[in-house]
């Protein structure tokens, strides 16, 4: 498995991408939540970087980061196909946008998902994030948890 930097909707990404948009949807009876589509750009360098995980040539996973502000990063569009699920994905996945974050001078890092996603939750907590308060578009979404690390 390796991941790799790509072009947020790129031919390689949009699926995984659009995958993901369609899963939300299911799990939240057909609400895409608060953070609608974000703009390519926010996810190009110097700023952020968006990467895709790979495995044997295909593309399983997916995950971006962008500019919060001067010191924190946002991790946004995670993502890993369901079949490719509890094989380490998605801690690759994570560990290369903590590393572009390191690289892009964050201190902090800090994100959004679901309550109808318990398997993120636990993969942020066991990556050493912490619940904060809701953010941005968040704060009036019953559905959203947020949390930060420090880098």
């Amino acid at each position: 498995m390796e991941v790799r930097p790509e072009r947020y909707g790129s031919a390689v990404a949009r699926p995984l991408t659009d995958a993901l948009a369609t899963e939300i949807a299911a799990r939240y009876d057909g609400d895409a939540g608060a953070g609608g589509e974000p703009d390519p750009s926010v996810f190009a360098l110097p700023e952020g970087q968006f990467v895709v995980a790979f495995e044997d040539g295909a593309p399983i996973g997916c995950g971006g980061l962008a500019r919060h502000d001067a010191e924190e990063g946002e991790i946004r569009r995670m993502y890993v196909v369901p079949e490719a699920r509890g094989r380490g994905a998605s801690k690759l996945v994570l560990a290369a946008l903590e590393a572009a974050a390191r690289d892009l001078g964050y201190a902090t890092l800090r994100l959004e998902t679901g309550d109808r996603q318990p398997e993120a939750c636990g993969l942020y907590e066991r990556a050493g994030y912490e619940r904060i308060d809701a953010y941005g578009p968040y704060v009036d979404d019953p559905h959203s948890i947020c949390f930060a690390k420090r880098l």
